[in-house]
């Protein structure tokens, strides 16, 4: 039974156009309690957003999907860089790939292939990450 929560000016879209289910399938890692980081890359953020994503810290954000979709809300415990070839093992943790750094960088390779092409992404490539914790779900 689904439920109504309230939803925050913050949000956190998961999921894009084409994503083959991608985001829903995030999402709910993050609503089974399997995935409590995300990250991407610092090259896809302004300063302007960066200045406004690091305000989000400490604050509650709702999850939605790609269609805008409310399902559930999180709280944004700590943000930071680290590099794609050397990534803190908090993120790595948090990603649910427990200490096993080259399984994260092999799925997100996977899941980035077209980004990291049109980007040239390398190990040195800095990362944008975001701890959170859950605070309530829609489902």
């Amino acid at each position: 039974m689904k439920r109504n929560i309230k939803v925050y000016p913050n949000k956190a879209i998961f999921g894009w156009e084409g994503d083959n289910g991608i985001g829903e399938m995030l999402i709910n890692q993050i609503i089974n309690g399997e995935k409590t980081a995300t990250c991407s890359f610092k090259i896809e953020y302004t300063d302007e957003e960066l200045k406004e994503l690091y305000a989000t810290k400490g604050k509650i954000v709702t999850v939605v999907n790609k269609e805008g979709v409310p399902k559930c809300n999180i709280k944004i415990l700590d943000i930071f860089e680290t590099k794609f070839g050397d990534p803190d093992l908090r993120l790595v943790k948090g990603e649910g790939d427990g200490n096993d750094v080259k399984k994260f960088q092999d799925d997100h390779r996977k899941a980035w292939n077209e980004t990291i092409k049109d980007n040239d992404i390398t190990d040195d490539t800095k990362l944008i990450v975001e701890l959170f914790e859950l605070i309530e779900t829609a489902e």
